[in-house]
C-alpha cells in the first residue's frame, strides 16, 4: 500500500488531512444526497454535476426522476453508464440483461433468498462472499414499484464507518484488514456456484486507484470471525455504530422513478408488506466498477 494514502495506519498525518476533508460540510439529512431529475436516462449536465458531487462526498446519492413506474430497464442501465459503472456482475438469478429484479418470489429458486422475500435484510455490502478478484465497488437500485408499507433503506458511507473506527482505535483497522479476518462458509451461493469457504479482510485498499472497500455482513449464520480478542471488539463496536441514530446514517424509502448510485455502501432493508396495487420491485445492479471521478486521489 502506499505509505502516502490516507487509508494507511502508517501515516497518521495524511489520515487527518483526509479526515478534515472528509468530514467538511458532511451531510448529515438524506435530504442533501437526493437530487431531482427529470429522466435518468438522459441527464442534464447540472444533473450529472450533482449526483456527481454527493458521491465525491458521501459515495453515494439517491436520484428522485419523473419516470414513475416505467419498467424501462434502460433506466438505471444508462444512468450507471454515465458514471462508468458497465461491468456487471451477472448472477444466477439475474435477468438475461445482468440486473436483478427484486421483487416478492416464491419459487424454489427465489425464496431462499432474502432479497425476494419481503423479510428485513441486516446492514451488509454487496457482494461480500465474492472472490477478491470479483468484489463489488459499485450498485445502484431503481425502483419501479414501491411497497404498501415499509422497505425504508438505512444507507451509511463505508468511509465513514472507516474513520469513526480509526478514530476510536486504530487497532481495530489492523485486525479487520487481516486477510482471515472474516469468513464465509461454504454453500451454493445466489450465483448458483457451490464455492468453499470465503475468507478475505473487512476493509481493503485497492492496490493501484488507493480505494477503500469494505466487505460486511451483519448476518450470523453466514460469517464466521476471527476469534482474536481485537477483531471481536471490532466487529462489536461496529455493530454498535449501525445500531445508533448516528447523523451520518441516511434513512429513506425509495418511491416509483426514484433510486441509489452508489460506491458499494453499507446499507440494510426493513421489513415490507404488498397489496394487490403495490407489489415492491426494485432492479439491482451491482458492479465490477466504481463511480469514475470518486477515486481518493481525484477526491
Amino acid at each position: 500500500m502506499d505509505l502516502n494514502n490516507p487509508f494507511s495506519l502508517e501515516n497518521d498525518a495524511a489520515f487527518r488531512q483526509w479526515r478534515e476533508r472528509k468530514l467538511s460540510d458532511y451531510p448529515t439529512q438524506v435530504a442533501q444526497i437526493v437530487v431531482e431529475v427529470d429522466d435518468p436516462r438522459r441527464l442534464k449536465e447540472s444533473e450529472f454535476r450533482a449526483i456527481l458531487a454527493c458521491c465525491r462526498k458521501t459515495n453515494m446519492a439517491v436520484y428522485a426522476g419523473k419516470t414513475g413506474n416505467d419498467p424501462d430497464k434502460a433506466i438505471p442501465r444508462l444512468l450507471g453508464a454515465r458514471f462508468g459503472l458497465t461491468r456487471l456482475d451477472n448472477n444466477m438469478l439475474a435477468d438475461d440483461d445482468g440486473l436483478s429484479s427484486l421483487t416478492v418470489q416464491a419459487d424454489d429458486a427465489h425464496k431462499q433468498y432474502i432479497p425476494y422475500t419481503n423479510r428485513p435484510i441486516k446492514w451488509h455490502t454487496d457482494g461480500y462472499y465474492n472472490t477478491p478478484e470479483r468484489q463489488i465497488w459499485g450498485l445502484q437500485l431503481h425502483c419501479v414499484q414501491s411497497s404498501a408499507s415499509g422497505g425504508e433503506n438505512a444507507l451509511l458511507d463505508h468511509e465513514i464507518a472507516y474513520l469513526l473506527m480509526r478514530d476510536e482505535n486504530p487497532e481495530f483497522i489492523r485486525a479487520l484488514m487481516q486477510a482471515d479476518a472474516m469468513t464465509i462458509p461454504a454453500r451454493v451461493e445466489e450465483d448458483g456456484v457451490a464455492r468453499p469457504d470465503q475468507s478475505g479482510p473487512v476493509f481493503a485498499v485497492h492496490p493501484h486507484s488507493g480505494n477503500l472497500h469494505m466487505r460486511y455482513t451483519a448476518r450470523t449464520r453466514s460469517i464466521v470471525w476471527k476469534q482474536d480478542e481485537t477483531t471481536l471488539a471490532a466487529v462489536a463496536f461496529l455493530e454498535k455504530l449501525l445500531d445508533s441514530d448516528l447523523p451520518y446514517i441516511y434513512r429513506a424509502r425509495l418511491e416509483p422513478g426514484m433510486g441509489l448510485i452508489c460506491n458499494n455502501v453499507l446499507h440494510d432493508r426493513a421489513g415490507f408488506t404488498d397489496d394487490a396495487a403495490h407489489k415492491r420491485l426494485l432492479y439491482r445492479a451491482r458492479y465490477f466498477d466504481r463511480i469514475a471521478g470518486t477515486d481518493v486521489a481525484e477526491v
